[in-house]
């Protein structure tokens, strides 16, 4: 009798949690599914009238103006989220979604260097965040109901629904995951990737062709040795961009904002300097999302894949990606943090003669590991956009960049519940924010 009693009970629950979960996930991979549809939109219309770019400037203004008039609370972005989760304060305005929608829709149409990983989290995260207002959950719930929100984004912008889920429990917390919320952030990734897809969205594909490495017998075992070894090496510099990338954005913003007080001129600034880069370095190819290149051979995340040696053009993306956010520009890091890792990994990959396409998929993943703090999420990203087969490479990859990143990260409200290298002093829950800034001992 007391278990069908407890049974029941859990049956209860799972079912009101999924009568919040289910609604709330198709809303956010509906407006993924426009939003992704938009983004590849506006950058046909950018590469055909590449005049437009002359208007950044203006753009970035206009999108900073309204944030400045109407967004509050929502400039807070992603930190914003990951700080109610820890602390529920102010809220996540309900306004935070469409302002990082058009927001980030205008910045790729007029050529910023910027993401697209921002927008899905703020989306997701704005939307739960009125689901739990509407349902009138308590704080635990209203938690879990955002780190649901969290992987609904994720999931669905990139189409990797169980990266998603783990991505929105590992964001929030160093060393620590809640598995208490992991079938709710399981259940609206999934879903959300699924009312995504339902919309005709299909996301890039890139090819892996490495299959191992034949033995003497002839057979392919999952690990080479030697291998193994240089991709550790590879890793390293994949955790040291990780952290100059980060270290640039929250270096590079101070300077712009004692430089130029005003918040809604910042972006015209950032825009200026930008159209300035494409006519010093000749190209195009770093403004947008990278994923591909606006010239056949340009530099872009699909032909770091290939056989063509890009040398450095992870260090250009990181450039115009840094100036981009740090001026004030509304999207996010995650896909050019692609870019630069699949680019680094290209050029790596001829100077330790490792396979081209396998070190472009570790770059990949672990640069964005090392800045994001996720790891685990990124191993399993690597699966699902490449397959399974070198699994090995892959996690080798996330894991050695994230403790190679150090403690700084591209989201400075992260608490660090264990940190990468132990120390005796160490108090945990401190916000990644002192820990970059060395208030506390690590």
């Amino acid at each position: 009798m007391f278990l069908q009693k407890q049974s029941g009970y859990v049956l209860m629950r799972f079912l009101r949690w999924c009568c919040v979960l289910v609604p709330m996930a198709l809303i956010v991979g509906s407006f993924c599914a426009l939003f992704l549809w938009l983004l590849e939109e506006v950058t046909d219309y950018r590469i055909t009238h590449p005049a437009i770019l002359y208007a950044l400037p203006l753009a970035g203004m206009a999108v900073a103006l309204s944030y400045f008039w109407w967004g509050g609370r929502s400039e807070g972005g992603n930190n914003l989220i990951i700080d109610e989760i820890h602390q529920p304060g102010g809220g996540v305005p309900l306004r935070m979604a469409p302002l990082v929608f058009a927001g980030t829709v205008i910045s790729h149409l007029f050529g910023a260097s910027v993401g697209r990983e921002g927008t899905a989290v703020q989306m997701g995260g704005s939307v739960a965040a009125g689901f739990a207002r509407l349902f009138r959950l308590d704080a635990r719930s209203t938690r879990i109901l955002l780190m649901a929100g969290i992987a609904a984004g994720f999931g669905a912008v990139f189409g990797t629904p169980i990266a998603g889920a783990i991505f929105g429990l590992e964001v929030v917390t160093l060393g620590a995951l809640d598995y208490a919320a992991l079938l709710p952030v399981a259940v609206a990734s999934i879903v959300a990737d699924w009312g995504c897809h339902q919309w005709g969205i299909h996301h890039a594909a890139y090819h892996v062709g490495f299959q191992g490495v034949l033995g003497p017998d002839g057979t392919a075992f999952h690990v080479d040795a030697i291998l193994w070894l240089k991709v550790i090496v590879a890793s390293i510099a994949f955790g040291l961009a990780s952290r100059a990338f980060a270290e640039g954005v929250h270096r590079l913003s101070p300077i712009v904002k004692k430089f130029c007080p005003q918040p809604w001129l910042r972006p015209a600034i950032g825009g200026v300097v930008t159209i300035l880069l494409v006519f010093v370095f000749g190209t195009r190819d770093y403004l947008g999302l990278g994923v591909t290149a606006p010239d056949v051979g340009g530099a872009s995340i699909v032909n770091f894949f290939s056989t063509t040696h890009y040398e450095w053009s992870w260090l250009l993306k990181l450039l115009f990606t840094v100036l981009a956010l740090s001026t004030g520009f509304k999207g996010g890091e995650v896909t050019p943090l692609f870019f630069i890792g699949a680019g680094l990994g290209n050029a790596l990959a001829p100077e330790l003669d490792v396979p081209v396409d396998l070190l472009a998929g570790v770059g990949f993943v672990a640069v964005f590991a090392g800045a994001a703090n996720t790891p685990l999420a990124c191993t399993i990203m690597a699966v699902e956009l490449f397959g399974g087969v070198n699994i090995v490479y892959y996690a080798t990859g996330c894991f050695v960049a994230y403790l190679a990143s150090g403690h700084t990260g591209i989201y400075l409200s992260q608490r660090v519940a264990i940190p990468k290298i132990w120390h005796a002093g160490f108090k945990p829950g401190v916000l990644l924010r002192r820990a970059r800034e060395g208030m506390c001992k690590l």
